[in-house]
């Protein structure tokens, strides 16, 4: 086999942790572990909703031999070079998985490669681009006829958690768990944390027995998740009632950190990544949007999906231009505020499972939402569990095959066989 690179192109975390991963991983099974024969090599664009360690993210995947940071992406993109001054093989592959597409066009023509493009929604560039692998046939159904063979359906790359789900599919018995997850950046936890662990007090009032975790996104450190939590340093814990809570680090390191309330309340934090085996356990999640709710999907976990209103311009993680202008400084307030106003009079499905169903199968709450409605909602799905199993079979029959990662792996290994 003749020595080849693989690039790939990527953006923010939901990208990184949900694309990259299972495709490397794919790749390395499909080409092998001689990393003299196959580099793979990871470059990140600028994306608004970056937290800024997607880069040692992606380093830390062992099938990854090399990364470049955002902030050095324009460089490469105008000039070919690297800041490190990578080498490059004579033979190689450009695999988009997020940020424009245009990326992958002008960077594969620089480094003579072939180019592969995942596209979720919408395919671009399709005379100039080698193969592309879609999420659904429809991605494909306005292309040329001439180009219809660089097409592949490959699936949803969000439900590479389906590939999980049988070997964690029995719920402990022992204990019944609810799962927090506010989010990821500022722009959601500043009203994701309060609310959901104000839910969380109200429920333990009920149900003391009930144990609640956060599975923490790994682009997300305990202390700046634990400042979310605090009165002094995040406004919005009295808006919802709350009284705050402490970062504790237990003694004993077979024990998990944990946030704990004024009220007594103690909520575990899980840094394993991904949380999959944990997420299985729980009787139902509490969650904003994003990839976590195809992932909660995925494994066929009940959610409930909160988007709290309480400040209008705290919303601003959005993608592409409304994200830009949401974020400019001194305007940017304006720009978010008007953009959610917009979003709250044209608001469509969000959650991931809902998407794919084209119907609310779980809930989607948005507004000024409050602990006292939303823990009434759970105790009363845990007290008639018909419900939740209800929606635990909905979310089984609208997942998907999982499989993309390997058929996408596989169209990269046709590029570099051919």
């Amino acid at each position: 086999m003749t020595p080849v690179d693989i690039l790939i192109l990527s953006n923010g975390p939901g990208e990184v942790t949900t694309w990259v991963r299972p495709v490397v991983k794919a790749l390395r099974q499909q080409l092998g572990e001689d990393r003299s024969l196959v580099r793979i090599s990871v470059i990140l664009s600028p994306c608004p909703n970056a937290s800024g360690k997607e880069a040692a993210i992606a380093l830390s995947y062992p099938e990854v031999d090399r990364v470049q940071k955002a902030e050095h992406f324009w460089q490469f993109l105008l000039w070919g070079k690297t800041v490190d001054n990578w080498d490059w093989r004579s033979h190689g592959v450009v695999v988009f998985l997020g940020g424009d597409q245009f990326f992958p066009v002008v960077i594969g023509k620089k480094l003579g490669y072939s180019t592969v493009i995942y596209a979720e929604w919408d395919a671009r560039w399709y005379s100039i681009v080698d193969r592309f692998g879609v999420m659904t046939a429809k991605v494909a159904e306005r292309i040329p006829s001439k180009y219809a063979h660089k097409f592949t359906v490959v699936g949803d790359l969000m439900l590479e958690a389906n590939s999980y789900a049988s070997l964690v599919q029995d719920k402990e018995q022992s204990a019944e768990i609810i799962g927090l997850l506010p989010g990821s950046k500022a722009a959601k936890l500043a009203q994701g944390v309060p609310l959901t662990i104000a839910i969380a007090e109200y429920i333990h009032a009920q149900k003391p027995n009930t144990k609640f975790v956060i599975p923490v996104a790994p682009t997300l450190d305990l202390q700046t998740l634990a400042s979310f939590a605090n009165s002094q340093k995040n406004s919005f814990v009295e808006t919802f009632g709350f009284s705050g809570a402490s970062l504790i680090f237990p003694e004993d390191n077979q024990q998990k950190p944990i946030l704990k309330t004024a009220k007594g309340l103690t909520v575990e934090l899980w840094q394993e990544s991904p949380a999959y085996q944990l997420l299985s356990q729980c009787s139902i999640c509490l969650t904003t949007v994003g990839a976590n709710t195809a992932e909660l999907g995925a494994l066929a976990v009940p959610m409930i999906v909160l988007i709290p209103t309480q400040q209008l311009d705290a919303m601003r993680s959005w993608d592409g231009l409304p994200g830009l202008l949401a974020n400019l400084p001194g305007v940017g307030t304006t720009f978010a505020k008007v953009i959610n106003w917009i979003f709250l009079r044209r608001k469509g499905l969000l959650a991931w499972p809902n998407i794919w169903a084209q119907a609310e199968i779980v809930p989607e709450l948005v507004g000024k939402l409050q602990a006292k409605d939303i823990g009434e909602m759970v105790l009363d799905l845990l007290a008639h569990p018909e419900k939740l199993e209800q929606m635990q079979m909905k979310l089984h029959n609208v997942r998907g095959e999982a499989g993309a990662a390997e058929k996408l792996a596989a169209l990269v290994k046709e590029e570099i066989e051919n």
